[in-house]
């Protein structure tokens, strides 16, 4: 995943995301605070630039203060495809398995990616 530190990447990110709402909601938000300053300590990661199929969005991995609080360590997350979102869940560094999460989107498909992942992981969801 790459994430996005560059105001103009950002702000092409933001007008794309625009154009999507309101499944872009959980990341717009983000988006734009992190295009404005960032004064929560939030980044924004994508599978690639500029055709991108997932946008996540959380706080930095260096300010999680308890792996075991899921309202800290929450992700929001915008998908084109359930494809990217199953790879994200499975084989990335952007999520991982050692920090309790909560993961945030308003796309058909999120519940049952999660729980397919969590199944064949062993891993318990709420």
């Amino acid at each position: 995943m790459l994430i996005l530190r560059c105001p103009a990447q950002l702000q092409l990110l933001e007008e794309t995301l625009r154009k999507s709402l309101p499944t872009t909601l959980p990341v717009l938000g983000t988006v734009m605070t992190v295009a404005r300053g960032n004064p929560a300590s939030h980044e924004v990661l994508v599978d690639s630039w500029p055709h991108f199929g997932i946008v996540l969005t959380r706080l930095r991995p260096e300010d999680h203060r308890d792996p075991r609080d899921y309202y800290i360590n929450q992700l929001s997350v915008f998908y084109r495809d359930k494809g990217a979102l199953q790879a994200l869940l499975e084989g990335t560094e952007a999520v991982t398995q050692e920090r309790a999460f909560q993961i945030l989107g308003m796309q058909d498909g999120l519940d049952e990616a999660v729980q397919e992942v969590a199944i064949a992981r062993g891993l318990k969801v709420e």
